[in-house]
């Protein structure tokens, strides 16, 4: 059988798919009825032509580098000095190219490309149950907090319910323009103990718009699974010849002769145009090119770092290079665990030291330069955040998890998030934190607001309405753009 789980499922120019149009059949009874739908989906679309300002729709692509976890900003990109020694990071700052943008010894790579980012000193939301790492990736990626959340925080499984990432909302109005991957997340799930995969799917908008998941086997510790991806589901299966998928392409057309009255209602969109995208991204093998991370030079892959992280960013850049729209890179180990994880309760010296920070500056600051030096940057946003940074002092509990005196805990008041590229202001930095990188001193980014950003990037009007599995409008987010970040 052809599984293209992750096709643009475009059957129509506005978006609006035939799923979605049989499926409306059965909604008469809450009042949405077909003319009702399209009629939607066409003021959507004015509103988005009406919509702009500065930077919207420069961004042909999106690259999410998502850091869960919650990585620790006083220890990375965001030190203070002349604090409480429970405060102050155990490792020194140094200058950037960016002046304005102090950042600690963990990130010398990084600090030759800052005149190339802007920094978002100030993310920050209020907690409202969203302490524990799922509940605050759900709103990080959806825009949303999650539903039956505690004062603690919620570990609730995905659902077909739950509002769809970010990137599933996008591939859906904005597909690519040729037969290429949409949407690929990687190298592994989102994930916090045993709740695997909440908020990286497309949920009420359907499984036709879920990512491309590329998991390569192995643990998390294995830095070399980068070099056995495969993309099988993109190739023709030896028992499936040419000439039998043109057969099956065949007895398509007869299903749809039986749907004539369903298609002269909507002769102006092209149905078929899903299909045969579909069929082509199999055929052309331009994905499974793109895969191909043994093409790149020694020099090149080097330079974002031998491990399974850096390898990620490396491959982020082939797949927009080949025509993805959005790709989310995943931090290569569970949000609450050990090791290169960013959940810094206890060890944060080492950890930070010896295994996460060196993944992340070769990776982080290789791909920005490569996308630079390429040309991509132009039109390719690259955002990297995670769900909350870390508490200022060391050693206390802020989410009800023990610390030691060389730990820190969950702070979603105040963190760090870097974006470039697609007309992002370029050696900038927004805002700023008080003394401790405790709260805003100016200029505060919720998190809903960063998501408004992409969406007001690759020409999408953040509040713009879809539709849930109930037909129910909703908006994409509830927040405005920042368009202060934009040149």
């Amino acid at each position: 059988m052809l599984v293209i789980p992750q096709a643009t499922s475009r059957d129509l120019c506005d978006g609006v798919t035939r799923r979605d149009l049989l499926r409306v059949g059965g909604s008469a009874m809450f009042g949405l009825s077909l003319s009702t739908m399209l009629r939607s989906q066409a003021v959507a679309a004015e509103e988005d032509a009406r919509y702009g300002g500065p930077g919207f729709g420069k961004a042909k692509s999106v690259i999410l580098v998502y850091l869960q976890g919650g990585p620790s900003h006083l220890d990375l990109w965001d030190p203070k000095e002349n604090v409480p020694d429970n405060v102050k990071s155990v490792f020194n700052p140094i200058a950037s190219v960016n002046p304005d943008a102090r950042l600690t010894e963990l990130m010398p790579k990084f600090a030759g490309v800052t005149d190339k980012v802007t920094m978002i000193r100030a993310m920050s939301y209020t907690p409202n149950g969203l302490f524990n790492h799922t509940a605050a990736i759900y709103q990080m990626l959806t825009g949303y907090t999650a539903d039956k959340v505690s004062p603690s925080g919620q570990l609730e499984p995905p659902s077909p319910k739950d509002f769809p990432n970010f990137g599933c909302n996008i591939v859906k109005l904005r597909p690519p323009e040729g037969p290429m991957l949409p949407f690929v997340m990687m190298p592994r799930p989102l994930q916090e103990s045993n709740v695997v995969g909440k908020a990286g799917t497309a949920g009420f908008l359907g499984r036709a718009y879920d990512p491309y998941y590329l998991y390569p086997s192995g643990d998390d510790m294995d830095m070399a699974k980068m070099d056995r991806i495969g993309a099988d589901d993109l190739a023709l299966r030896p028992e499936v010849s040419l000439a039998r998928m043109e057969r099956r392409a065949s007895l398509r057309d007869t299903i749809n002769e039986g749907m004539k009255g369903l298609d002269k209602a909507v002769a102006s969109y092209a149905l078929d145009e899903y299909y045969d995208k579909a069929l082509g991204l199999v055929l052309s093998g331009k994905a499974r090119e793109a895969f191909n991370i043994s093409a790149e030079d020694d020099a090149t892959r080097d330079l974002y770092g031998r491990n399974t992280f850096g390898q990620s960013c490396l491959l982020a850049r082939r797949l927009i290079e080949a025509g993805t729209r959005v790709v989310e890179v995943n931090w290569p180990k569970v949000a609450n665990s050990d090791n290169h994880s960013f959940d810094v309760h206890t060890g944060l010296s080492a950890r930070m030291k010896d295994q996460a920070a060196p993944m992340l500056d070769l990776g982080l600051s290789g791909l920005i330069a490569d996308l630079d030096q390429r040309g991509l940057l132009e039109d390719t946003l690259v955002v990297a955040v995670g769900e909350f940074g870390r508490s200022p002092k060391r050693g206390v509990s802020t989410s009800g998890n023990g610390n030691s005196d060389d730990g820190r805990d969950h702070w979603p008041y105040c963190y760090t998030a870097v974006v470039a590229g697609a007309g992002i202001k370029r050696g900038y930095v927004h805002g700023e934190s008080d003394a401790t990188a405790s709260s805003p001193k100016s200029n505060p980014v919720h998190p809903g607001e960063l998501l408004a950003t992409i969406y007001h990037a690759v020409g999408l009007n953040p509040r713009r309405m879809v539709f849930n599995h109930l037909n129910q409008p909703r908006e994409m987010v509830k927040s405005d753009a920042v368009t202060a970040l934009f040149a």
